[in-house]
């Protein structure tokens, strides 16, 4: 039996395998990956590799064993995603794997907006599967703001259509010690983790800590849905991924990702990063 990764060079999947390695052997990880020069420092540290790809489900018919503990992180190409997971699922459902986990989206099939429709069809296509499953319903990352704080800092505002919603934001590092909690632990099968930050914190907030940490004014301009659709458009992203992000901000704004459920430190035994750390460890140097 080996744990298994896939997507191990993503942001996410790297991060697991880290977790992963603090608690148990080498030889027992599997890192399933597109790229096997892209993983070369994995196979360095002793974590075998088995190349597949989700968009060609022969090349997924040698990545997993009887027994393996499986993640299945989701694909990042909105659009093509159940199609991709659903050709994992049915090699993981062949090879008679042990622990089918999924990283989903916090509120599984209750959750209303556009980024969660294949969450939700990948779950249901899961529990159609038979096989024993372990969901891991992330909120939202901190860095998804973070990543973005030097156009925040240049223009002294964060800007999005999300009124005075709340966030219950965690680090990945967070959820990749949740992943591996539930892929060496046991208890967690047939089981749907809601995860997510201990604190949910507005985007005004968001602001303020912004600026005590930077000593700059950074203000939260709050824009209609159609103005942001044309700030992200005009900032390079594709229409139809900032329609995706437009939508997220009014699914903030409904409180769908302001849940605190606690799963999360639970899993993990201990608190949420707090967001004020992620900041801080963010913000360019002096």
């Amino acid at each position: 039996m080996s744990i298994v990764v896939t997507g191990a060079t993503g942001a996410l999947g790297r991060l697991v395998v880290d977790a992963l390695l603090t608690t148990v052997p080498a030889g027992e990880v599997v890192a399933v990956v597109r790229d096997k020069e892209k993983a070369a420092d994995l196979a360095a540290r002793g974590v075998e590799l088995r190349i597949a790809d989700y968009s060609a489900p022969e090349t997924l018919a040698g990545a997993f064993r009887p027994g393996d503990r499986v993640l299945l992180i989701s694909g990042s190409e909105v659009g093509r995603r159940v199609a991709q997971h659903a050709a994992v699922i049915d090699a993981a459902k062949a090879a008679g794997v042990a622990q089918l986990a999924y990283t989903g989206i916090l509120g599984g099939p209750d959750a209303d907006f556009t980024l969660a429709d294949e969450h939700k069809a990948t779950e249901q296509l899961i529990l159609d599967s038979g096989l024993p499953y372990t969901f891991l319903r992330n909120g939202w990352y901190t860095e998804n703001y973070t990543a973005n704080l030097a156009a925040v800092l240049e223009h002294h505002a964060v800007v999005a259509n999300a009124g005075e919603g709340r966030i219950a934001s965690a680090t990945r590092a967070d959820y990749a010690a949740a992943a591996a909690a539930v892929l060496t632990g046991d208890g967690h099968l047939n089981t749907a983790y809601e995860l997510s930050g201990d604190t949910a914190w507005s985007l005004a907030e968001y602001a303020a800590v912004i600026s005590g940490l930077t000593g700059e004014t950074i203000t939260y301009n709050n824009v209609p849905a159609a103005t942001h659709q044309e700030i992200l458009v005009g900032a390079g992203l594709p229409e139809g991924f900032a329609a995706i992000l437009v939508d997220v901000d009014e699914a903030i704004e409904r409180g769908r990702l302001a849940g605190t459920s606690g799963d999360l430190a639970r899993l993990i035994g201990r608190p949420t990063t707090p967001l004020a750390e992620t900041v801080r460890a963010a913000l360019p140097a002096a």
